[in-house]
């Protein structure tokens, strides 16, 4: 990933609560017939390792488990925030009009060696901790026990676990750290006047100025 020293995140807490907040990634392999990608929501163990830990699963119909090749490492893509950003928000458009539209973003990007976990017990482990980091954000408490045994046995039985130890993180962090002060306020203005997804990123303009 292309990462100019001015968008670089390098902070390992603030890329591990991207990827927590945004567990949905795209899990990208070579194949023999060469890159596959697959979204699945990872759980985060960040206190394992250096980087920490990603679990997930896939359907044991899903060929990436077997096609995958060992050799060449995982790469699994976060994607946080973003938006687009109009030249209109920036000040200095009514000075020189030298300003051009660009897109604004978060993403972290994950490395590491692909490992297939079969055992009935890392299955059952993996969706206990998955299910109960995503029940407590709904306010629920609905647990993998609640279902019929036999239900949970035939469904575990039907996926594939996947544990990959992060090996080497990247963060890039495109908030506007490259527009003069006066055109970042006109960004938090303008994204702040939208309504629907635009918070996320005037939040992150905001907390990234003096960076």
């Amino acid at each position: 990933m292309y990462i100019p020293s001015h968008f670089e995140e390098t902070r390992l807490e603030t890329m591990h609560q991207l990827m927590h907040a945004h567990p949905l990634a795209a899990l990208v392999v070579f194949t023999d017939s060469g890159l596959v990608a697959n979204h699945i929501p990872f759980f985060l163990s960040e206190f394992e390792g250096e980087n920490g830990m990603l679990r997930g699963h896939v359907a044991r119909s899903n060929p990436i488990w077997q096609r995958f090749n060992p050799e060449c490492k995982a790469l699994i893509i976060f994607s946080g925030a973003q938006h687009y950003i109009t030249p209109s928000w920036y000040p200095t458009k009514k000075d020189t009009g030298k300003v051009v539209p660009t897109w604004n973003y978060a993403v972290v990007h994950a490395r590491g060696d692909m490992q297939v976990r079969h055992e009935s017990a890392w299955i059952r482990s993996h969706l206990e901790e998955l299910t109960s980091r995503n029940e407590s954000a709904m306010d629920s408490d609905w647990q993998v026990s609640d279902a019929p045994v036999d239900y949970i046995e035939r469904l575990m039985s039907m996926i594939v676990g996947i544990e990959i130890p992060i090996s080497h993180l990247e963060g890039k962090w495109k908030v506007s750290q490259n527009q003069p002060a006066q055109n970042r306020d006109g960004v938090i203005q303008g994204l702040k006047a939208l309504s629907g997804d635009s918070c996320p990123m005037a939040g992150l303009v905001e907390a990234y100025q003096n960076k």
